[in-house]
Parts: structure tokens; C-alpha cells; sequence
């Protein structure tokens, strides 16, 4: 969601720079170039595609040109349909486990019919938007099944380490296990070891030679490494054996009990749109912790990936290739080798089929045991003990367990049912799971809520609620996060009865020791949390005596039954008091660090000075986070012009090179007083105070003018007026502005610095981005598939 756009120098022979989104691009044909960091990702990528590819395929029993296949046709068509522009698609080990069940049962022909029909399945998916429901499975449960996964997938390739042959389920590897140790073979098991050896060490190689080695694969280096030791020792094992393309199997029609075929493709779909998902997901992570790079990546569409996905997996199916999901190993390396666009995934894609089609003489040198013991190598590693730790922390751990044993011992559907099972179980149990005391302390008697308060508990807190004594002081500790209706009205209920018969009541939670509610003169106030400051009255009964609101501050005097409208005049010391009373013992921690430690805010955002513009509740942001600066029209003053000040131009330079800002955001809004202004202005006349600033807006309104220029829309429908219209494209031009300081313009050539245009619909509360289009710039609503990470 972010953007850096390169600057526009004063030099007029200074190059220009690929624009990233968010910021006018250049004039111009655009031409389809290659970034050399996406040419260097992709070589790196298909080093590890490469072997994963057919130890994966050895793992599933399936032709190992169907490992080959599925990598290419993830690379070429995921890649380039796919939502998440660096995610690298292929044969995926989480997928191991299921092809293999599936090609025992069916066939291979069978096989590639049910990814093709989980690709369609996918593809519906897509169609009804429901991409962003996959992530509401519980992570234990997403954890839990790669675990699962992990562990069958190095049990069964154990074996091929010993040189013998897998079974078909994990207790049969495991009883087999004893007869394999007493008859393994030395030779395939040297190979495996040298395959782990050179595995697991090769990324410690210490100092500067281990830096410049490390850039090469340890997948690549271990399974080149044992081959090349095989080869030079004479030994014998079993190889790669690629047939001819021409006798490759293709998908045929689906063969077997329609039952068991609709089960296959339901399980096909869940574990490759969750997995994908969860990459996409954990790419945006990825992402924003690389400076510069979310200026040039946008976030992960999830529904178009689930689209792309289910796209690949129909190629790869129809192709007679393995099914497809987005890899987390491939995907990481693609990110940290500097990749910058889908180009370097869909190029490695095309590497995969030259070496398929050319490398064949070097691939059938590879032993399989070689292949088995880094396909092994990677069922250890989905067994994550940070991910264990997790789930622990989060009291989740039996979810995790009963996910991973399920898919052990039954299976990869027969295991996310149970685990599914078990976290609706827990989620019970803690809703259930609520304890009511009373007791009486000092004449006090205290009603202590342990847990959530819902209906199921409303019997026992009815109970707890009626051993208090008519006229009583009462503290009822709400110890919880969530109330629903029903235990509400019966707590509120009998809170008014108690007060109307003389006791006190004080409802306030354990931890924080502070008042929830209170008693109300009004309960029909519909006042809000910053009502104190807004020019309105509340829907209640006129009265002359102040009354308390619903965050236990003194709404203001109705000015109809005093006659004096006494709010004005007290408005603001009343706002302090209530702050000073009510919110400052809540965060007085907060400010009393910042005074320590400094301002160190993020982002300069820079907005118009509308009082209907509140930043820090339109950005979810807090004290510290953003250094704000607000103006009429939120115009900046273009450098080296004459000016009456020169505040704002100070403020970005302070914010740049002292703050060392991360971003600037430039923000319009609908209604602007200062557009309206613009546009209503006419040539001489006195030249007031506003109409010597507004004069900084006059590019804006030539840039709406000038057809040739882009000045930006919003996306769904066209600008309601002109007033709108010169908004929109005042954001775009005071970017422009922005780059012609020098300050900005340092920043953006370090790559240290991003621009945002923003503009805000104040009657919709909805916040749109600027983003570069083929069309031009465009504001796009931010949707939810956007807020992440």
C-alpha cells in the first residue's frame, strides 16, 4: 500500500526513474524490461526448484517429471496470474502426504484428474471471494497439519535414507523400521548422510568465503555434493531415472467410488488454497521488512491467487504434473535474493523447462537416496519448535496435537476435522468456563466474574447478584473480555433496581482497577466518545442539570433549558478535567516513556487543517507515531518560491533529516474549504492572508486543466464535483511538489524514503490510495484484503 516514487529533479537532463505505485508515472509507451535483482532471484530460486522438485515427486510415487512439470507450470502460470507477486508456486511438500495416498488409491492418471478438478474447485473459490475465510482457521490447526505432513513425509523417506522401500501409512514405516536398521545398506546411507551433512552445514561456513558460499544453495550444494561422491567412489544406488517425454502420462478421466473422488479433491483444494493462502499471507511480512521494497510490491490479492492457483493446478494436472501450492522455502529465497517483481518467479519457470528438456544426462546422476534425505530434511524442518512454543503460549497446544496425530495416523482431512473438532471444543470450554463469587468485605460485598460472561453463566451471576443485601455498597470485578446481551441486561437491570433502593454499585474490572459504567441520570444519551468536542446535543430529556455520559464524563447543559448555553464557555477545561480524571491513569505510562526516549515518529503526515480530519483515529495510530503537519488545503509550498513563511518546508525537512521520517503522506479529503476556495477564486482583488496561501494551489487547478497530465480518479465511480475532482488532483500534484525538496529528494534516492497520496471521504468515513494503473493513477479504496500483517 505504500509507495516511493523516484524524484523529479530541477535538472532537466537528470534521468527519470521506474515510478513505483502511489505517484504520477511518466509519459511515455511503457517497455517490458527485466530488473537484473529478478534475474539473479530467479537463477537462485530454480537452484533449490530444482532438486526439491523431484525428491518431492520420489516422495509421492509419482513420475519424477511430474516434479518438473508442477514447478514449471507454478513458476509460469501462478506467477503470473497469481495475487502475490512474489510468492514462487510449485510442488510443495505440504502436499507430499496426499498425492502420495492419492496415486496408491487411483492411479497416476487418476491422480492428475483430481488436481485438475481441485484447480476448477479452486477457481470457484476465487470466483466467490471467500479467499480471506481460509484464514480464519486457527493457525494450531494450519500448524498442527504441516506437522502432521512433516512427519509422515520423514518417516517414509527414512527409508529410502536405509535403502530400502516405504510403506503406504506411517505405522507400517514405523513397524518396519527395526528390519530395515538390521538390513540397511552402507552405501545408500553414506550418501544420505553426506547429502545431511552438507545440508546442514553449509549455511554456518564461517567468515568472509562462507558469505560469498553461502549465496549458492545448501539444497543445490548438499544433493551436487553426494551425486559428485557417489560418481568419484564407483558406488551403485539406485538413480534418477527420467523417461522420455514422449511416454510421459497425462491426466486421464477420474476412475474410482465418487464418494472417495469428491473427498480427494475437497482435501486436494483445502491443503493447497490454506497453504498458498498462508504464503501469500507471510510474503507481505516478508515484504515490509525490506526498506524500499513495499514501494514496489503491492500486498497480496488473496482472491486473485486463489484464482492463479487454481489455474496452475489445472495446467499441471492436465500436463501430468504434481498439484501446486505457494512454497514457503522457494518463496523466502526469492524474497531475501532481492526480487522485486513476479518476473523473477516466472522466470525461474522457464530455467525449470530448459533444464527439464536439456539437463536430463546431468539429473539421472543424482542418487535417490540423495533426494530422500532432503526431502526428509524438510519434513523435520515443517515440525517447527517455534510454532509448538506458539500454540503453547496461546494455550492451543491440544489443538495442535490432536491436528498433528490425526494426520499421522488417519490422515490429511480425517486430521483438520479432528483438529477443527478440538478447537470448537476449547473455544467452549472458555466460554463455559466462568467462575461467580460473592463475598463481603468490610461492609462492602464483592460479586467477582472470573471468565466470560455470557447466557449459559447469566443462571449463577443472577444468583451471586441476589445475596447482595437491598441498599448494600457493591463492587461487582468483571474479570473477562467479553459480556454478551443477555448477562448485560440482567448486570444493568439489576444495577438500576439496586440503586433505586439506596446501595451503590461500582462494575469495574480486576486488572485495571477502573470504572466500566455507573449509574446514568439519562440512559437514552446517544452521545459518543469525542462528543465533548462537537457542536451538538445529545438525545435526551432538556434539563438544567448536567449529566453524565457513557464514558463517566458531564455532557454539556442543554442552552434551551438554561438560556445561557453554558457549554461554550466551559467546553474546554471540561474536555481537561474528564481527560485528567478518566484517561490520563491509563496511559500515563505511554507518554511518560515517549518523554524519555524522544519523539521518533514514522511518518509525516501532512493533511488539510479540516476539524473533521482526526489522524489518529483515520490511521489507527497513537502518541508518537506520526509527525503531523496541517494546513489550509494541505498544499506545499514549491521550494525557491516566494512564500509569507516557511513552516511547512521546515517541517518536512525537520521530519527528513532529524526524524528520519520513513514515509510522508499527503492527504486531501472531500469538502474542502480551501478547494472550494481555489476554485471560487478570481483574479485581483485585495490580496488577503488566504489568498496569498492558496496561491501555492494554482498548479493543482492548471493540472486539472491540462488533459495531457494525470491528475487521478477514484476507482468505482467518477469524482461527484469539481470540488472533489481538484481534490484529487491536488494530492497528486503536492507529490510532486514534495520531490522538489531536497531534503525528500536525498531521502528518495537512498531508497530510504516513500511517498503515500491519500484521500479521505469525510461523509463515507472511507480512505482511498493512490496507485499507478496501465490507465494512469487511480485512489482505490482500501479493502480489507489490504490491511495486514
Amino acid at each position: 500500500m505504500s509507495a516511493c516514487v523516484p524524484t523529479r529533479a530541477a535538472d532537466p537532463n537528470r534521468t527519470e526513474r521506474t515510478h513505483p505505485p502511489h505517484s504520477p508515472p511518466p509519459g511515455g509507451p511503457r517497455r517490458f524490461r527485466i530488473a537484473g535483482a529478478d534475474v539473479s532471484a530467479s537463477i537462485a530460486v530454480f537452484l533449490i526448484a530444482l532438486p526439491l522438485s523431484l525428491g518431492i515427486a520420489l516422495a509421492t510415487g509419482a513420475p519424477l517429471q511430474a516434479g518438473l512439470v508442477a514447478a514449471a507450470v507454478g513458476g509460469l502460470v501462478a506467477g503470473r496470474l497469481g495475487g502475490s507477486p512474489l510468492q514462487v508456486s510449485g510442488p510443495a511438500a505440504g502436499l507430499t502426504v496426499v498425492t502420495a495416498d492419492l496415486i496408491q488409491r487411483y492411479g497416476w492418471r487418476t491422480t492428475c484428474a483430481i488436481t485438475v478438478l481441485a484447480g476448477l474447485t479452486q477457481l470457484g473459490l476465487g470466483c466467490l471471494r471467500v479467499a480471506r475465510g481460509a484464514l480464519a482457521v486457527s493457525p494450531a490447526i494450519v500448524h498442527g497439519m504441516l506437522a502432521g505432513i512433516g512427519v509422515t513425509i520423514a518417516v517414509a523417506q527414512l527409508h529410502i535414507v536405509l535403502g530400502g522401500t516405504p510403506q503406504s501409512s506411517v505405522p507400517d514405516n514405523l513397524r518396519a523400521l527395526p528390519a530395515e536398521l538390521a538390513d540397511m545398506r552402507p552405501a545408500a546411507v553414506s550418501v544420505s548422510a553426506l547429502t545431511l551433512a552438507l545440508l546442514l552445514l553449509w549455511p554456518r561456513l564461517p567468515g568472509r568465503a562462507g558469505r560469498l558460499l553461502r549465496k549458492v544453495p545448501a539444497a543445490l550444494v548438499a544433493v551436487a555434493g553426494a551425486s559428485a561422491a557417489a560418481a568419484l567412489a564407483g558406488v551403485r544406488l539406485p538413480k534418477v531415472d527420467l523417461p522420455s517425454w514422449s511416454n510421459h502420462a497425462l491426466a486421464g478421466l477420474p476412475e474410482g467410488p465418487v464418494l472417495g473422488l469428491v473427498a480427494a479433491v475437497l482435501t486436494t483444494t483445502l491443503v493447497c488454497s490454506v497453504q498458498s493462502l498462508l504464503g501469500a499471507v507471510a510474503v507481505d511480512k516478508l515484504v515490509a521488512g525490506r526498506p524500499g521494497l513495499s514501494a514496489r510490491v503491492r500486498r497480496s490479492d488473496l482472491d486473485r491467487e486463489l484464482l492463479g492457483q487454481g489455474a496452475a493446478n489445472i495446467v499441471s494436472g492436465s500436463l501430468g504434473g504434481l498439484p501446486i501450492a505457494g512454497v514457503a522455502v522457494r518463496t523466502s529465497a526469492n524474497v531475501h535474493a532481492g526480487a522485486v517483481s513476479r518476473n523473477s518467479t516466472m522466470l525461474h519457470g522457464v530455467l525449470v523447462v530448459i533444464a527439464a528438456l536439456l539437463m536430463v544426462p546431468i539429473l539421472e546422476l543424482i542418487p535417490l537416496a540423495s533426494l530422500a534425505a532432503l526431502v526428509m530434511a524438510v519434513g523435520i524442518q515443517m515440525v517447527s519448535l517455534h510454532h509448538i512454543r506458539t500454540v503453547t503460549r496461546h494455550r492451543e497446544v491440544w489443538v495442535y496435537a490432536v491436528t498433528t496425530l490425526g494426520v499421522v495416523f488417519l490422515g490429511v482431512l480425517e486430521g483438520v476435522a479432528l483438529g477443527i473438532a478440538m478447537a470448537v471444543g476449547v473455544a467452549l470450554h472458555r466460554v463455559t468456563r466462568t467462575r461467580i463469587t460473592h463475598e463481603e468485605t468490610e461492609g462492602v460485598h464483592h460479586v467477582h466474574v472470573r471468565g466470560q460472561l455470557t447466557f449459559l453463566a447469566v443462571p449463577r451471576l443472577s444468583r451471586a447478584l441476589h445475596l447482595v443485601p437491598h441498599g448494600a455498597d457493591t463492587v461487582v470485578e468483571l474479570d473477562g473480555s467479553f459480556m454478551d446481551h443477555a448477562a448485560y441486561e440482567t448486570l444493568q437491570d439489576w444495577q438500576k433496581t439496586h440503586t433505586a433502593q439506596g446501595g451503590t454499585v461500582e462494575i469495574s474490572g480486576r486488572h485495571a482497577g477502573t470504572r466500566i459504567s455507573e449509574p446514568q441520570a439519562f440512559t437514552d444519551c446517544r452521545c459518543r466518545p469525542w462528543t465533548p468536542w462537537l457542536n451538538h446535543q445529545c438525545d435526551r430529556p432538556k434539563s438544567t442539570a448536567p449529566s453524565r455520559n457513557d464514558r463517566g464524563g458531564t455532557d454539556r447543559t442543554e442552552p434551551e433549558a438554561t438560556g445561557t448555553g453554558d457549554a461554550s464557555g466551559h467546553e474546554l477545561a471540561r474536555g481537561i478535567g474528564a481527560f485528567q480524571r478518566d484517561t490520563a491513569p491509563l496511559v500515563r505510562s505511554e507518554p511518560a516513556r515517549l518523554a524519555r526516549e524522544g519523539q521518533r515518529p514514522s511518518q509525516l503526515f501532512l493533511t488539510c487543517a479540516d476539524s473533521r480530519l482526526a489522524t489518529s483515529m483515520i490511521t489507527s495510530s497513537g502518541p508518537g507515531d506520526l509527525f503531523v503537519v496541517r494546513n489550509m488545503g494541505n498544499l506545499v509550498p514549491r521550494p525557491g518560491e516566494e512564500s509569507v513563511d516557511d513552516s511547512v518546508a521546515a517541517a518536512i525537512e525537520y521530519a527528513v533529516d532529524v526524524l528520519r521520517v520513513r514515509s510522508i503522506t499527503a492527504c486531501g479529503h472531500s469538502g474542502c474549504g480551501a478547494m472550494q476556495a481555489l476554485l471560487n477564486s478570481e483574479p485581483g482583488g485585495a490580496r488577503t492572508p488566504l489568498k496569498r496561501w492558496l496561491r501555492h494551489g494554482l498548479p493543482s487547478l492548471e493540472r486539472m486543466a491540462d488533459d495531457s497530465r494525470p491528475w487521478g480518479g477514484l476507482a468505482g465511480r467518477a469524482p461527484e464535483d469539481a470540488v472533489e475532482q481538484l481534490s484529487l488532483t491536488n494530492v497528486v500534484q503536492q507529490l510532486e511538489h514534495l520531490r522538489a525538496h531536497d531534503s525528500v529528494a536525498r531521502a528518495l534516492d537512498e531508497g530510504s524514503l516513500e511517498l503515500h497520496g491519500m484521500y479521505f471521504h469525510v461523509g463515507e468515513a472511507e480512505a482511498y490510495l493512490l496507485t499507478e494503473t496501465d490507465d494512469g493513477v487511480v485512489f482505490d479504496r482500501v479493502r480489507e484484503a489490504d490491511l495486514t500483517a
